[in-house]
């Protein structure tokens, strides 16, 4: 069986942006997707078991579900424990817990921010953003995009304030 179309529901409008860029570039042309972006992972996880619910009472055999979250400050054990209890009590088999049927969802937790991505592709930040240094990745606080002290995003919003 090949999957046709994948659900992705995010936290945040920057990783729904970021998926609708990426996924046409990765994906099969017969292959679709969509992105569902909420108010934050307060928001997410608070609708997530409901949202989950529908999809369950009527999910196509050729769909999957990823369900993306940012660590923050979790326990990666636990946060993950909570996503894969959601996801059952809906009624959705995940991917973790394998056997027979196939799997309807994945849950995935992001350790850092999108925006260390955006710190390992520097060129591609310097074709929307200009004004920025192509020296940046150089230094030796951004070499290592998921250890920027002080978060990434913040680190990301610094550079390009800084920059115009």
């Amino acid at each position: 069986m090949i999957v046709s179309h994948f659900v992705f529901l995010v936290e945040e409008p920057s990783m729904e942006a970021f998926l609708q860029e990426l996924m046409p570039r990765v994906l099969p042309k017969d292959r679709t997707f969509e992105a569902h972006s909420f108010q934050g992972k307060k928001d997410l996880l608070s609708n997530l078991e409901n949202r989950l619910r529908a999809y369950a009472a009527w999910l196509p055999e050729t769909w999957r579900i990823f369900v993306i979250v940012d660590q923050d400050d979790n326990d990666c054990t636990k946060l993950k424990g909570r996503l894969e209890k959601l996801a059952t009590t809906a009624g959705l088999r995940p991917r973790s817990k394998g056997g027979e049927a196939p799997w309807q969802i994945v849950n995935r937790i992001a350790i850092e921010e999108l925006e260390a991505w955006y710190f390992g592709d520097w060129q591609a930040v310097r074709e929307v953003f200009s004004k920025v240094p192509s020296t940046i990745p150089n230094q030796a606080k951004f070499r290592d995009p998921d250890a920027i002290r002080g978060g990434t995003w913040e680190a990301f919003e610094r550079i390009l304030q800084r920059h115009g």
